[in-house]
């Protein structure tokens, strides 16, 4: 194992250059040329920020033209003729109060929840079991709509939500590595144009402190900031 592990590191640090910050498309030719895994990598971008997460709340959501690769579980809570609208655009659990009283109970095999406006009084008892979990819905990620088989639909299809963390840092996953290039190039780049603009303050070249892309065995690679266009 051990041996394994330093032969894999090795045979990375050769790829890259610590010191140096590369292009996008430098970036993922050097991901696709990492040793192979038994499985199918994620692919992630990490934005360090300088400003505060207290001051400037950056938050926002954006449809990656390629997706993400993951199948989505979507959990939606509604009632009526939302519940066949809901089915019928693909969410994986639907439902009212039967649905709240087994998320109060501890279930929670979903990744995003979707509820109509008219629950969310409701699903605010809730609040204690979805919000350490980033569950919630909210408004501001659409995930709080009466036009629930849109939102369904582009979940499904690759929109995904984003926020600043307390260290200032935006991380998403936005693809797997099994994609073609030019396909990863399309996601990161629209990740990234969507939280530039997600707030005036961001488009301070200042504001950006670092932005990396990653595989999940591979490398850290150092982008160069001035590639992506703000505005």
């Amino acid at each position: 194992m051990t041996k394994n592990i330093s032969k894999r590191a090795k045979a990375i640090s050769k790829l890259t250059d610590k010191k140096k910050e590369y292009t996008l498309s430098e970036a993922v030719d050097i991901l696709k040329k990492t040793p192979s895994t038994k499985f199918d990598q994620s692919v992630e971008v990490d934005m360090k920020l300088t400003l505060d997460q207290a001051n400037n709340p950056i938050r926002g959501t954006v449809s990656l033209p390629n997706g993400t690769g993951k199948t989505v579980k979507v959990a939606v809570f509604c009632k009526g003729d939302f519940e066949k609208e809901a089915k019928e655009a693909g969410a994986d659990y639907v439902g009212s109060d039967d649905l709240m009283k087994k998320v109060a109970d501890g279930w929670c095999d979903f990744d995003i929840a979707v509820s109509t406006p008219d629950l969310m009084r409701d699903m605010a008892k809730l609040g204690k079991v979805l919000g350490p979990k980033g569950l919630m819905p909210n408004p501001k990620s659409g995930t709080v709509t009466k036009e629930i088989g849109k939102i369904v639909k582009e979940l499904k299809a690759g929109k995904i939500e984003f926020r600043m963390d307390k260290l200032s840092g935006i991380k998403a996953s936005v693809g797997k590595l099994s994609f073609k290039a030019d396909a990863l190039i399309a996601n990161v780049q629209m990740f990234i144009t969507a939280v530039l603009n997600s707030n005036p303050k961001v488009h301070k070249a200042q504001a950006v402190k670092s932005i990396y892309v990653s595989s999940t065995m591979g490398p850290g690679i150092k982008l160069e900031k001035g590639q992506f266009k703000q505005g």
